[in-house]
């Protein structure tokens, strides 16, 4: 009918190389923790500190991220070839965050039809002058 379990069979060696259930939950907590820790920061710095709470939100980001490929992705316990895909992909990531350095930084400072970026606010929002000039006046005037 049913086969007795080996104990010293395939069955207990299929498992030896991952986390036990003590791990994930100690995983699972820490990540619940971070998660606080990011939503805290938010709140208390954002108005004050926007730089600050930046920085703290990304490391922490960082962090649940790589607990999350670590554990839960099994990543821990694979072999060296994860060192094959993962540093070509963080090389490329870094080439591409340099290559668009100058982009970030040219990309306000004039915008199609050579306006600056408060003339266009001012377009998008609906009129071109200043409120209160007498262009303004004129065209809302009406009379």
């Amino acid at each position: 009918m049913t086969e007795p379990h080996d104990t010293h069979g395939a069955g207990e060696h299929a498992h030896a190389g991952h986390g036990t259930t003590k791990q994930y939950l100690a995983v699972c907590a820490a990540l619940m923790i971070l998660t606080f820790v990011s939503f805290f920061t938010f709140r208390l710095l954002h108005n004050t500190q926007v730089q600050m709470t930046w920085a703290v939100m990304m490391a922490v980001s960082c962090v649940k991220a790589l607990l999350v490929m670590l554990f839960f992705m099994h990543l821990k316990w694979e072999a060296s070839w994860k060192y094959v895909l993962t540093i070509p992909a963080t090389i490329m990531a870094i080439f591409l965050m340099i290559a668009l350095i100058p982009d970030i930084k040219w990309r306000f400072e004039t915008i199609a039809g050579g306006r600056t970026p408060s003339e266009e606010r001012k377009v998008h929002m609906g009129y071109e002058h200043e409120p209160g000039t007498p262009a303004e006046t004129e065209q809302g005037g009406g009379h």
